[in-house]
């Protein structure tokens, strides 16, 4: 059988490594800093050229697939996947700390294709029960049993974001290369990756991030989550500064489990499947499926980890990605 998706993906690890290659030149100069949202979120010249530069390359290899890029968007450009091929490219996940010098920078390319709808994201009524009904076509609680099991016809339906088809993390500073196919594992720098198998959240590492919002409503409900987590007891919290390194420290085994909200699609796509690929499970914040536009997230080695988080964490829904886009689902 042709595969379809493998010459695509080879082109991303290439232009995710060139993309890493400016950005450690970049770490050596000067750098004009911007801000978008707020003052504490950052855009570098670098950003925009890394972006401009995967998305030409692509452009010139195949010229009718579509993009979502974070500087894009910024700019203007509709937030919408669609059933196209369409690469989804984080330029600099990190750029405080590229901006800072702290050494965790990841560039951040994935590829979806035949979008796939979620479920609306909701709590299920209680820990460890299930909804009834089917699950979507392609819904898959984890590869731990295996990659080509699919979840039965009374599981909950954890991932919706199936329709990504590769994933690949380049952490720029480390030289490390993940990389996921769907249904054929994920790996860093060649050697395949397995989420770990410890099954006690108070024998866990939770990563997680404190965006940049900076409402006083939202920050409370931050800190109140993780107070939450941290006395539960769990051995500790760390920090990456990068959405897409912290799962794929999920996706190592060297953290059990990463929870956010406020990131982005471009943060989330491809270390989502590597996450998933490497074993691993994701949901929504509240327990429902998971949803690539929702900018939420908890990305776990396992389903009881991941739904202890969720009934630690104080939720709020941030405005969607692709809640101002033209003929965005409703």
């Amino acid at each position: 059988m042709t595969d379809l998706w493998q010459d695509a993906m080879d082109h991303a690890v290439s232009a995710a490594r060139g993309a890493g290659q400016v950005v450690r030149e970049a770490l050596l100069e000067d750098r004009m800093v911007m801000v978008k949202s707020s003052s504490v979120d950052l855009v570098t010249q670098t950003d925009q050229k890394v972006e401009q530069l995967i998305i030409q390359s692509v452009k010139e290899k195949f010229p009718t697939h579509r993009f979502i890029g974070e500087e894009s968007v910024a700019a203007g450009e509709p937030c919408v996947l669609s059933d196209e091929p369409t690469w989804i490219i984080d330029p600099i996940d990190g750029t405080t700390n590229f901006v800072h010098r702290f050494p965790f920078v990841a560039v951040s390319i994935g590829f979806s294709v035949n979008k796939q709808r979620a479920e609306p994201a909701g709590r299920a009524s209680g820990p460890g029960q299930q909804r009834a009904g089917p699950a979507g076509p392609g819904q898959q609680l984890s590869r731990a049993s295996g990659p080509s099991q699919r979840a039965g016809p009374a599981a909950e339906p954890l991932l919706a974001f199936l329709q990504v088809e590769f994933g690949v993390v380049y952490s720029c500073l480390e030289d490390k290369m993940f990389t996921a196919r769907r249904g054929r594992g994920s790996f860093c720098n060649g050697d395949p990756l397995q989420v770990s198998e410890q099954k006690a959240i108070q024998q866990s590492i939770i990563a997680t991030e404190f965006g940049s919002d900076r409402d006083p409503e939202v920050v409370d409900k931050i800190f109140s989550s993780l107070r939450n987590i941290l006395c539960i007891p769990v051995h500790g919290i760390r920090s990456a500064g990068t959405a897409a390194i912290n799962m794929c420290l999920v996706a190592s085994g060297c953290v059990e489990a990463y929870y956010e909200i406020g990131m982005h699609v471009w943060d989330l796509a491809a270390a989502s499947l590597i996450v998933s690929e490497a074993g691993g499970v994701l949901m929504d914040v509240e327990g429902g499926p998971f949803d690539l536009m929702s900018r939420r997230v908890i990305a776990a080695n396992n389903r009881t980890i991941a739904e202890r988080i969720s009934g630690e964490i104080q939720a709020y829904a941030p405005a969607r990605d692709d809640a101002a886009a033209p003929g965005a689902d409703p």
